[in-house]
């Protein structure tokens, strides 16, 4: 504390590199840095005025109740503890709050400095409350959307009382619901399958997760429930001057066979004349600048990241400041954000020098999306030039995001639309194709446009085509599909649930908590059970309904429309019912529950085939006497006995492939920083070759 003045300006941040950043930014000259009880503050000085910037490392606090005993419910009674004394993993927290509370006691104002949303705003007024002795009605506020030093110093020149109000309680609002829902419900499911396990067991459920589980489980339902029924489909084939192709028949597809054999019968035979044809131009719009879940949807196409990867990295190039704040709603791009020294600073980089220079010919006016976000705008590059080598996770999204950017400036696309009728006899085939003619836009997105040109044949209008062949082929309707964790974060945008900034947490939680697996999300037999068991006992808590009306009212909080407090003893009073019942009911839910959570067990202990028996699926077991695990064949009972060793340390995942030189499962093993992959077969031939043994999958899991 001796390097500090005596009287200064805290600034908060939510983390140490924005802390560092807006250090950087405000400096007149250069930033010391001090330790203060084991956590390090930033001391500058702007325009002769002393400041010390601290940060958090995200939430210091959180809601809780005061019993230690887990099986104790319901519980309604709750306060903000500081994060260490609730989970014991966050040790380092406590070094935190005992270092911003020192620096509170020489401070004569404060900043609230946090990532201006909810959470954000949340971390910084808990800060200001408990660790800095009540400052969150006097400390201003700082709000930016971007790192960038020049907005940087703009948001604290601009700073004001009372500006982020409505959204502390609306966080704080939030916080306390989520807990109520998830710990009460949590506990009484837990409670009901112990009855039934004789040992407490955890199982889980959230006020958002319910909802979205449901979706997940509405939709395994239905794929179960799926009879596929078949059609026929009439293709012909056709030859204009040496070039054939492919037309289908009007009537996409028939019910019964002898239709379509009878199509394809009475066209043998006979030539084919273009009855029909019609060609019409249209503008094809750049797409809109990026919010979050747009983002997230369209690094999944194009990329495979998950929800939860996108929002990592784009906050990493947030912290950066090479990008603008991720967690936003808006698809709006306002003038003050200087479009052109955006793209002169994006230019000094080569792969974009090009398009930008084309850009900045024209007159710079975005093409926008109707959604709106009053904290934020779109996402969107500030220009800046990367000070380090990104990682190819960061340099993919972040190349998505600048061409995303450059597009919403550009000329629309101009295509040609063609279709034509064919009649063979009195039956009639369609085709249609769709060509570029002006690529625009579509220049600087090539790789993420997803739109290919359908080219057909030039015809003119009756133009005689010979028939070279009519197919009659039988198929079945698709079922259901499954949703993916980039469908389903958009299926919980339209109907209402979770936040842009918790959607992917969400989904991430399910899958951690075995409700849900796979790439394609299948409900387990588990989730399967918690949905069922919701459904039966409480169904208005898990519907999507009520947890859309409570997402409603925290925005009406959020917009000083609302009472939080209101908010919460409403919750309270309708959860008091349903837990009774579930509580009522105990032994019979936890006896359902058990024999899924069993069923789920096994089927995620399964690697894959058996290449001995032929029958039988090698599986992860563990042994009664030695706890120690190994895999071993379901055929066992009847005489297989096939068996390799397994690592004792770290997760298992099935790969669900084969080793391509001995057929055993291959298995990624995590145990550290990155998964393994390893053929479970000790014996396996490849590993004296060194070419399917233990090696690093490159690249983070």
């Amino acid at each position: 504390m001796d390097k500090l003045p005596s009287d200064y300006c805290l600034v908060i941040c939510e983390k140490p590199d924005a802390a560092r950043r807006v250090a950087d930014a405000l400096a007149d000259d250069g930033v010391e840095s001090v330790m203060v009880s084991g956590a390090q503050a930033l001391r500058l000085k702007n325009k002769g005025r002393d400041y010390v910037v601290c940060s958090a490392v995200g939430h210091l606090y959180a809601v809780s109740d005061s019993f230690r005993r887990r099986e104790i419910y319901p519980v309604f009674d709750l306060e903000w503890y500081p994060a260490h004394l609730i989970d014991k993993d966050a040790k380092h927290i406590e070094k935190r709050i005992l270092s911003i509370r020192k620096l509170a006691r020489g401070a004569r104002s404060f900043v609230n400095a946090c990532d201006y949303d909810v959470e954000g705003e949340t971390i910084g007024h808990n800060i200001l409350r408990y660790a800095c002795g009540g400052k969150e009605d006097v400390a201003l506020r700082a709000k930016f959307s971007t790192l960038t030093k020049e907005e940087l110093v703009a948001a604290f020149e601009e700073a004001e009382v009372g500006l982020g109000k409505g959204l502390a309680e609306a966080g704080r609002s939030r916080h306390a619901l989520d807990f109520i829902w998830g710990i009460n419900l949590s506990r009484a499911l837990s409670a009901a399958l112990s009855t039934a396990y004789s040992g407490y067991r955890t199982v889980s459920i959230g006020r958002v997760q319910g909802p979205t589980l449901g979706f997940v489980v509405e939709r395994e339902v239905e794929i179960r429930d799926f009879v596929p029924t078949p059609y026929w489909t009439v293709t012909g084939t056709f030859d204009k001057d040496g070039f054939r192709f492919e037309a289908p028949s009007a009537e996409s597809r028939f019910a019964k066979k002898v239709d379509a054999e009878s199509m394809r019968d009475g066209c043998l035979g006979k030539s084919a004349q273009v009855s029909e044809l019609s060609k019409s131009v249209f503008k094809q719009p750049p797409p809109p600048p990026f919010n979050i879940g747009d983002l997230q949807k369209e690094a999944y196409r194009s990329f495979g990241y998950t929800p939860s990867r996108t929002l990592q990295i784009a906050e990493r190039l947030y912290l950066d400041a090479l990008i603008s704040y991720p967690r936003t709603s808006s698809q709006k791009l306002p003038s003050s954000i200087r479009y052109r020294d955006i793209l002169l600073g994006l230019g000094k980089i080569s792969e974009y020098s090009v398009p930008i220079e084309e850009l900045l010919k024209g007159e710079l006016r975005p093409r926008e999306g109707e959604k709106f976000d009053s904290a934020h705008p779109a996402i969107y590059p500030t220009g800046e030039i990367p000070r380090r080598p990104l990682s190819a996770w960061e340099g993919r999204l972040f190349d998505l995001i600048v061409r995303r950017f450059l597009v919403c400036f550009a000329n629309d696309a101009i295509r040609e639309r063609v279709s034509a009728e064919i009649k063979v006899g009195e039956y009639l085939f369609r085709l249609s194709g769709r060509r570029t003619l002006k690529s625009g836009w579509m220049r600087y997105y090539t790789k993420y446009t997803g739109i290919e040109d359908r080219a057909i044949p030039s015809l003119k209008k009756d133009d005689v085509l010979s028939v070279v062949k009519v197919d009659c082929s039988e198929k079945f309707e698709l079922g259901p599909q499954r949703y993916n964790q980039s469908s389903l974060l958009e299926k919980m945008e339209r109907e209402g649930i979770g936040t842009k900034a918790t959607r992917a947490e969400t989904i991430s939680t399910l899958i951690s908590r075995g409700y849900v697996s796979g790439d394609s999300l299948v409900a387990t037999e588990l989730g399967i059970s918690v949905v069922e068991t919701m459904q039966e006992y409480c169904p208005q808590i898990i519907s999507t309904s009520l947890t859309r009306e409570t997402e409603g009212a925290l925005e009406e909080v959020e917009r000083g429309e609302a009472d939080g407090t209101a908010l919460i003893e409403g919750a309270v009073d309708l959860l008091s019912g349903q837990i009774e019942r579930l509580k009522l009911n105990e032994l019979e839910i936890g006896r359902r529950m058990n024999d899924s959570a069993v069923q789920t067990s096994i089927s995620q202990s399964v690697l894959g085939p058996c290449p001995v028996c032929k029958t039988g699926r090698l599986r992860v077991i563990r042994s009664f006497k030695t706890k120690k695990r190994f895999v071993g064949c379901t055929n066992y009972p009847t005489g297989c006995r096939a068996s390799a060793p397994l690592p004792q340390r770290g997760t298992i995942k099935a790969t669900n492939r084969p080793c391509k030189v001995c057929g055993w499962p291959v298995v990624y093993i995590r145990a550290g920083r990155y998964p393994w992959r390893l053929c479970v077969n000790i014996n396996c031939p490849s590993k004296g070759e060194n070419r399917y043994a233990v090696q690093a999958v490159q690249k983070r899991s």
